[in-house]
């Protein structure tokens, strides 16, 4: 053997290394899938509901955020453990109708998701350069595009692409919230309580803003394409990297959804007009300055491009799993942007569409949420990794509670 030669087996990493490194490389889904944590969708029912009732909504972003930080982990090491995402799994167990309903209503959960992504980026491209809103959403379609055509050159670059937006928007609300900064009184809205039907709406337009169900699908599908696990060890160590990345990314997600919440306390509250998107952009310049309005404008274009470029890789990751099928990503992008164009151009408010559509998606979330905690207590699908009975009983606790609540507000408004 030549001295080069031993020399890079010398340098060659060893087992345990590798081990590592392979870890490390799972390190991405977590920050792709939290970009469905601040998207537009957020910035319309927190700037509402801080608007609306100050800090009373507090605990319920800090509720969804710790609920979301459960469910994308059950999501990911549903991946991990079986190599197969949660639309797979579902048509392999539930084949025929139960598999054909549950892809038509997460059809119609993207559709609703789009609403909100493309709306929210047309509607900071508009303020950002002055675009007519129909025309800032083709152009966030194109830009959409360029982002998923990183997709063609490997996972990789991007998760990098939709992880620098998030860091993006991360600084941005960091840059706000220290020109804006809450009150000491704040506190008080981590006590549970709603006061009225207007304040139930937006908690579950928070909800579902929070956590979304197309995130939850879009998480499995992500870790499960990764090299596959042949070890028990290996399974654990990724598990471990996977909590890293869920808490690193939820985290900087729930501190982001905070910050919006508490902007709109400090300068809205008891504000007689309604706090749209450009209500609140032309108030943040006036009150604050135009480098704050130009933050917000520029956070709200990053959350729109990234999200909607999110929302169709999980879109694709719906189709294959529960159909089998691959259409193609501009055919689909095409297909489910058709609505949010459409209320564009008719000249519908903006922020009214994302709010209902965040509501929307908390009446979605069951479905995803009982097909999740189904199949990881199954120890015939998870084997050693099935849930604990506290995680089967914490997350079913929230599936009852949050039908409960989508029950209460439909009652509320039909009588």
């Amino acid at each position: 053997m030549t001295q080069s030669t031993l020399l890079a087996a010398d340098l060659a990493p060893g087992p345990t290394a590798r081990r590592r490194i392979g870890a490390i490389s799972t390190l991405g889904p977590g920050f792709v899938a939290a970009i469905a944590y601040v998207d537009p969708g957020n910035f319309a029912t927190n700037f509402a509901a801080g608007a609306g009732y100050g800090y009373r909504l507090l605990w319920v972003v800090v509720a969804a955020n710790a609920v979301a930080m459960l469910v994308q982990f059950l999501a990911a090491k549903l991946g991990v453990v079986t190599g197969r995402s949660l639309p797979q799994l579902c048509r392999e167990r539930w084949p025929g109708r139960p598999a054909w309903a549950l892809w038509v209503q997460a059809e119609v959960v993207a559709m609703a998701t789009d609403l909100a992504e493309f709306i929210g980026a047309a509607v900071g491209l508009n303020l950002l350069f002055g675009l007519p809103l129909p025309v800032a959403g083709l152009v966030t379609g194109v830009i959409a595009f360029g982002v998923l055509a990183l997709q063609r050159r490997g996972h990789r670059p991007f998760e990098l692409a939709i992880g620098a937006l998030l860091a993006l928007i991360g600084l941005g609300f960091a840059y706000l919230v220290l020109v804006v900064p809450p009150s000491p009184g704040a506190a008080r809205g981590l006590v549970p309580g709603f006061g009225d039907q207007g304040a139930l709406f937006l908690a579950l337009g928070i909800v579902g803003a929070t956590v979304m169900p197309h995130a939850v699908y879009l998480h499995s599908g992500l870790i499960s394409r990764r090299q596959v696990l042949t070890s028990r060890r290996d399974v654990r160590q990724v598990l471990r990297w996977e909590r890293l990345d869920i808490a690193i990314a939820m985290g900087l997600a729930g501190l982001v959804n905070l910050g919006m919440l508490a902007i709109a306390a400090e300068l809205f509250q008891g504000s007689q007009t309604t706090i749209t998107l450009e209500h609140a952009h032309t108030e943040l310049g006036r009150m604050v300055g135009g480098s704050a309005a130009l933050a917000f404008a520029a956070v709200l274009l990053a959350s729109g491009i990234s999200s909607s470029a999110v929302g169709t890789a999980a879109g694709q990751i719906v189709m294959e799993g529960f159909l089998g099928a691959r259409i193609p990503l501009v055919l689909r992008r095409l297909i489910t942007m058709a609505p949010a164009l459409a209320l564009l151009t008719l000249g519908a408010d903006p922020t009214q569409v994302l709010v209902v559509s965040q509501v929307l998606l908390s009446f979605g979330l069951p479905f995803a949420l009982i097909a999740l905690l189904v199949l990881t207590s199954s120890r015939a699908v998870m084997g050693e990794h099935v849930n604990s009975r506290v995680t089967t009983l914490a997350v079913g606790l929230v599936v009852t509670v949050l039908s409960g609540l989508n029950l209460l507000l439909l009652a509320q408004q039909l009588l």
